[in-house]
């Protein structure tokens, strides 16, 4: 690769450390991708084709690509599921997962724990359309699991985040936020979020979980009264 090219694949490495952490981690599409990092389609793919020859990141035609290497084949079961879960269905499942979750990230959080949640709220105040909205309350819901340090809690909202991907949800989202606006996310949602973190940071499990839950009904009203 030339001089060109290798920059752009060391703004790439970096630009993905920050917006997918974690393998599993959806990357922003390619347009957004070529965007952040400043350089053609042409010279992303080149990029993103070195690094999924590395093993960093596999891509799925119609899916958009993920950190870390490509995954076993979902059983047939998995993929029934998944198509058969409703929004509201999503919701109620995370209102009755993520608050307990919550509550343990908050007993074994870390101080570096703490800055990357931080940067989380921080990219969800910043975030300037439904998409971006989308990826980034992604990634703090998927990190507040990986604070709780329990793999098959991180599986959970790994697979709940699989579904937030789909067509019927992204449908859903997109209604629910042009009703409200991006403002009501940037702000009032992130400031739950901003919350949510601070009782963790205190190691205030019961806080902690009272904030999440809090945030998730009035996600999941939102969207209920958008269906009315």
């Amino acid at each position: 690769m030339g001089i060109r090219k290798a920059e752009v694949l060391e703004r790439l490495r970096d630009y993905i450390d920050t917006v997918a952490p974690f393998v599993g981690d959806k990357l922003p599409a390619e347009r957004q991708l070529a965007a952040d990092i400043s350089c053609s389609r042409e010279t992303l793919r080149a990029a993103l084709a070195v690094l999924q020859a590395e093993g960093e990141l596999w891509r799925h035609v119609g899916q958009g690509t993920f950190r870390g290497s490509r995954p076993i084949a979902r059983p047939v079961r998995d993929m029934i599921l998944l198509e058969a879960t409703t929004p509201l269905d999503l919701m109620e499942a995370r209102v009755l997962l993520e608050p307990p979750v919550s509550a343990t990230a908050a007993l074994r959080r870390v101080d570096d724990d703490l800055v990357l949640l931080n940067q989380r709220v921080d990219a969800c105040r910043k975030a300037r359309d439904r998409s971006a909205c989308e990826r980034a309350d992604d990634a703090f819901h998927q990190t507040i699991a990986h604070v709780a340090r329990n793999p098959v809690l991180i599986a959970l909202l790994r697979y709940f985040s699989g579904a937030r991907y789909r067509p019927v949800w992204q449908r859903e989202w997109d209604r629910t936020y042009r009703r409200l606006g991006v403002n009501e996310f940037t702000e009032t949602h992130s400031e739950q979020h901003s919350i949510i973190v601070g009782a963790i940071a205190d190691r205030d499990a019961n806080a902690a979980q009272v904030a999440m839950a809090t945030h998730l009904e009035i996600v999941s009203k939102a969207m209920r009264v958008t269906n009315q």
